[in-house]
Formats: structure tokens, sequence, C-alpha cells
């Protein structure tokens, strides 16, 4: 298991903190009642979270996913976001691995989560079955956590780059199912993401999603390049 040595916790909780501000939902008036002092929005389920975190992670699994969408229902602007990322270094430089374990690819995220969780920035909750076990994590964010995001992508305007390919992965997310079960099914339909050993770290496609942006350009009208 890799060493933590702070600086890699620090950056992971940024990325999850722009990835939950992102993607959570605003609490409506009913989920205010029973929802923690000063939280606006919410991402139920830590497998959900696991999946989104993965597109996230590896730009090029999350454009081959829009050219999916695209050879579903041809759309320029889909063609447009996938050669963004693939015309540029963004898969190799943008990339953090992840392991494929039983249920899909998974990193332990509560070191992470314990730097958003002690300023209050989030607040995990835990629903627990008959037996005591944890059956499924909440993740809300607050409006200190939202003032932190917005606050750290007006200061550092690198980090913007995590919040728009993170609204990418939430309409990826709303066009698959809204369940840490769709979105694995999806996942799972990735080749090189279903055929990983387990323990193994999910290979990167670039390469071949690169010559797939390719071959769908070379098809549209006029042979237009993206």
């Amino acid at each position: 298991m890799p060493v933590d040595d702070g600086v890699d916790r620090f950056a992971d909780a940024v990325r999850l903190l722009l990835l939950i501000a992102a993607t959570s939902d605003p609490l409506d008036e009913v989920a205010m009642r029973t929802a923690p002092a000063m939280a606006v929005a919410v991402l139920h389920a830590e497998s959900r979270l696991q999946k989104l975190d993965f597109w996230l992670r590896n730009p090029d699994y999350l454009a081959d996913e829009l050219l999916n969408d695209y050879e579903r229902q041809p759309d320029s602007l889909l063609l447009d976001l996938a050669g963004r990322i693939l015309n540029s270094e963004e898969p190799e430089i943008c990339a953090i691995p992840m392991v494929r374990y039983l249920f899909g690819a998974f990193e332990h995220l509560d070191r992470a989560l314990s730097v958003l969780v002690a300023p209050r920035l989030l607040v995990v909750s835990s629903q627990r079955g008959a037996s005591g076990q944890v059956i499924k994590d909440s993740y809300y964010l607050t409006q200190k956590g939202r003032d932190v995001a917005v606050q750290a992508t007006t200061q550092f305007p690198e980090l913007a780059w995590y919040t728009e390919r993170a609204v990418l992965v939430r309409a990826l997310a709303e066009a698959t199912g809204h369940t840490a079960l769709a979105l694995r099914k999806r996942q799972y339909l990735q080749r090189d993401y279903a055929q990983t050993p387990l323990g193994d770290i999910i290979p990167s496609i670039a390469d071949r999603a690169r010559e797939r942006l390719k071959s769908l350009c070379r098809t549209t009208s006029g042979g237009n390049a993206v």
C-alpha cells in the first residue's frame, strides 16, 4: 500500500471537494429537515462516488464514453468534447490510475475525506443496518465547502479543470442512471476495464480512444477533424 505523505492526501481532498461540489444534488425542503447543519447538497453512496471519481481521474475513459454516446445519438458537441480531451496530453498528464476490485475501480478515500470533514467542508453521514454495519454513506456538502470550492478555483485557475471535467462526469452519470449499479455496469462494458485482473491497475485506453476519434471524425460530413 502506498505511503500517505500528506501531499497526495491534500491533492486528493481538493479533487474530491470539487467533484462533490459539481455532482452533488441540492437539498430540497424535505431533505433539509434531516440533513446536517449548514448542508446545501448531498451525494449518496461511496460506491457512486468511486465510479464518478474514476471518470474524473481517467480522462481517456471519460472521452471514450462521450464517443459511445456520440455513436448512439450523433451530436457534434460530444465529438468536440471528446476531441478536446484526446487531442491533448490530458489523458497522460491528468490521469490518476485506480485499481480494479470485484465491484470495479476502487481506492480508500477515508484519509482524503478526513481533510474535508475536519473543517466541516463536508459531513459524512452513515446509515447502518440491523447488525450495525454501514450500508450507505452520504456525503453532505456544506455552504462552507461550496464557498471553499469556488475560492479554490478562483485563486488557482488550474483547478478549474477538475470542475469542468466533473460537470461532464455528472452529465454522463445522469444519462446512465443515478445508481452506482448503473454506473458500474456501464464501466464494465469497457473491455480493458472489465478484463483487468483483480488487484491490478486499470490500464489507459488513450491510444485506442484517439484512433476511434479519428475514425469517427473521418465519417462525419466533410471529414473535418475535431
